[in-house]
């Protein structure tokens, strides 16, 4: 699989429907499958082309003002604040050992050299070396374990570190030397460390990233213990989650304004770990880098995924930036569903409007 890199985009000082660009035709069909309920239950799908939103639909009773839970689509923008902290001097680098920085009272349960070299990295990348994976119920990570206790954080700290059996392959014999394993506590985690390292609640920091894109009132979920979630469930606006995957189609860039670095987006869309016996799937810096098939071809997308088939992508082949929001979190295999729905609507969607405007 070739490298993903992040692509530019014009960015427009507002969203707004494009009369000039599109036609409610291209999208007809797409519209249409969804009312009929094809695709289970899609409760929005935006379409942005050259920063430019082309098409816009709420299929639910709330409409465009509802703050929707994409569940770890919440991860990404994590990752994103992580980047803004390096920027601010606060953070001093994706180097910096999780362990220490955190400070804590307590000294963590299965002390182990590996867990206080731990980094920053290891927990952006989902490759570190404790033992903490979300798609296997007997992990002692695994995230609903987590949510049986008051201390997340402490929950993931006092895991064990990984074993490799003879079936499983070790960093070094991975892509990128890195064994990836799905763990949300470890994003958790991140977040009391950027916590840690601003001097500012979590929510409070995210205000940083937040405001100058206009995005008003989050609805933030909490640990018992007060730590905003930074893995999960946060409840933003549809046109909120576009307007995030915009910012990094531009560069970090939003009115002119370098909310995010550019290096930082360009380090977070670059592939850091893979999935292995999963082809076309790697990952960034809390971004899902993919290639799924499509009409004519792969289809390279740059992702912020979520469960239930929540998924907020960038799409550089076509110049787009989508958002699809759903409550399938009880389909089997959502993601496929949400992946069905780009291949055979957006994706020719967007290609009829790039013909149109060719002419």
């Amino acid at each position: 699989m070739h490298q993903l890199l992040f692509v530019a985009l014009p960015m427009f000082a507002a969203f707004s429907v494009s009369t000039m660009a599109a036609d409610p035709d291209d999208f007809e069909a797409m519209t249409a499958a969804i009312d009929a309920g094809d695709f289970s239950e899609i409760t929005s799908v935006l379409v942005a082309r050259d920063g430019e939103l082309i098409y816009e639909r709420y299929f639910d009773e709330h409409g465009e003002e509802e703050r929707r839970n994409t569940r770890s689509v919440t991860k990404t923008i994590t990752g994103m604040m992580v980047g803004m902290a390096i920027e601010d001097g606060l953070l001093p680098g994706v180097e910096a050992p999780v362990v220490s920085t955190l400070a804590r009272e307590t000294t963590p349960l299965n002390p182990d050299p590996r867990k206080d070299a731990m980094t920053v990295e290891d927990l952006l990348t989902m490759s570190g070396p404790l033992e903490c994976s979300d798609e296997n119920s007997f992990s002692r990570g695994n995230e609903e374990r987590m949510y049986l206790i008051e201390d997340w954080v402490g929950f993931f700290l006092d895991l064990p570190i990984q074993g490799y059996p003879a079936w499983m392959a070790k960093p070094s014999d991975s892509p990128y030397g890195r064994n990836f394993r799905y763990c949300t506590a470890g994003v958790t985690t991140l977040g009391a460390v950027l916590e840690k390292a601003t001097g500012e609640a979590l929510e409070d920091y995210a205000q940083r990233l937040f405001t100058p894109l206009g995005i008003e009132d989050p609805e933030w979920q909490f640990s018992p213990l007060g730590l905003a979630q930074g893995g999960g469930g946060l409840g933003l606006r549809s046109r909120d989650l576009l307007a995030l995957a915009q910012l990094y189609a531009d560069g970090g860039l939003y009115k002119g304004e370098q909310v995010v670095s550019s290096d930082w987006v360009e380090a977070s869309l670059t592939p850091h770990a893979a999935m292995v016996g999963r082809e076309g799937f790697e990952y960034g810096y809390l971004w899902w880098l993919m290639e799924v098939p499509g009409p004519n071809g792969a289809i390279r997308s740059m992702a912020m995924n979520g469960n239930g088939g929540n998924s907020v992508q960038i799409l550089p082949d076509h110049d787009a930036v989508i958002v699809i929001t759903t409550t399938n979190f009880n389909v089997q295999q959502p993601h496929l569903l949400t992946f069905r729905l780009v291949a055979q609507h957006i994706v020719p969607g967007l290609a009829r409007v790039a013909d149109r405007a060719e002419d």
